[in-house]
C-alpha cells in the first residue's frame, strides 16, 4: 500500500526517546506516519504507536501530562488499534514497581511489572520468543530473534478471554525467568522488545500489525 491507500499511524509524541527510529521503521513497513500529540490526530489515526523508553513512573507522568492515558483509553474503548513498545507495553498493566517506587499503570491488563530475577541487568540484546501458533503479529517470523533493552517485565499473565476466540495471544521469552514478550488482545497489541531496532524481523512484525489496520479517510480528505 502506498500514498492514500496506506494506513495512517500516529506515533504518540509525549517526550519518550527513540521516536524517530520508530517513525522510520513504520514508514519502511508501509504506513503513512505522523509524530503527534494532537488529540484529534491521535484519535483519528488508523493505528496508534506508543513508544516507551525509561522508567515506568516517568513514562506514566509524561503520558498523563498530555492526557495520553485518556487518548489511549478512548481508542481502545472504540476498538481502535494501539501498539505499545517496551515501557509502552509495561504501562498497560495495573502497576509497575521500579527503584522501590510503585506507580499505577493504565490498567488494561491485571498484574504488576517488576525487576527480572536475572544474574545481570539490564537484559540487552537479541532473544528468541515463543509465540502462539495462531499469532498474527509473528506470522512468518516465529523463529526470528528480536532486540530487548529492559530490566523490568511482566512475569505473570492472569487475564483470560471469555471464549477461546477472544482469549489474548501471549508471547513469551526468558531472561533469568520467563516474561511476557508480546500480547495481542483485540485492538491492543504490545511488545516488550523494540521492533524498530530488530532489523528485518522487526520490520516484518510491524508490517503484520499494519496489515491488520483498516485505512480510513475523513470526508474532507476524500473531497
Amino acid at each position: 500500500m502506498t500514498g492514500s491507500d496506506a494506513p495512517r499511524v500516529a506515533v504518540l509524541d509525549y517526550g519518550s526517546g527513540n521516536v524517530h527510529s520508530a517513525v522510520k521503521a513504520l514508514v519502511r513497513a508501509g504506513a503513512e506516519v505522523e509524530l503527534t500529540r494532537d488529540p484529534q490526530r491521535v484519535l483519528d489515526a488508523d493505528g496508534l504507536f506508543v513508544p516507551g523508553v525509561g522508567a515506568f513512573d516517568a513514562v506514566m507522568a509524561q503520558l498523563r501530562a498530555i492526557q495520553g492515558h485518556e487518548l489511549i483509553g478512548r481508542r481502545l474503548a472504540g476498538g481502535r488499534p494501539v501498539l505499545g513498545v517496551c515501557v509502552g507495553l509495561q504501562v498497560m498493566f495495573d502497576e509497575g514497581i521500579e527503584r522501590g517506587i510503585t506507580t499505577e499503570g493504565l490498567g488494561e491488563w491485571p498484574g504488576t511489572v517488576r525487576e527480572l530475577n536475572a544474574p545481570m541487568l539490564p537484559h540487552m540484546g537479541w532473544n528468541t520468543v515463543t509465540a502462539p501458533a495462531d499469532s498474527v503479529l509473528f506470522r512468518g517470523i516465529e523463529s526470528e530473534r528480536f532486540y530487548f533493552v529492559h530490566s523490568n517485565a511482566a512475569t505473570e499473565w492472569t487475564l483470560e478471554g471469555r471464549t477461546p476466540a477472544l482469549a489474548p495471544k501471549v508471547t513469551w521469552s526468558a531472561y533469568g525467568e520467563p516474561f511476557v514478550a508480546a500480547v495481542e488482545n483485540g485492538p491492543l497489541t504490545a511488545t516488550q522488545f523494540h521492533p524498530e531496532k530488530s532489523g528485518e524481523a522487526g520490520i516484518a512484525l510491524l508490517r503484520n500489525w499494519i496489515a491488520s489496520l483498516t485505512p480510513t479517510r475523513t470526508t474532507k480528505e476524500n473531497r
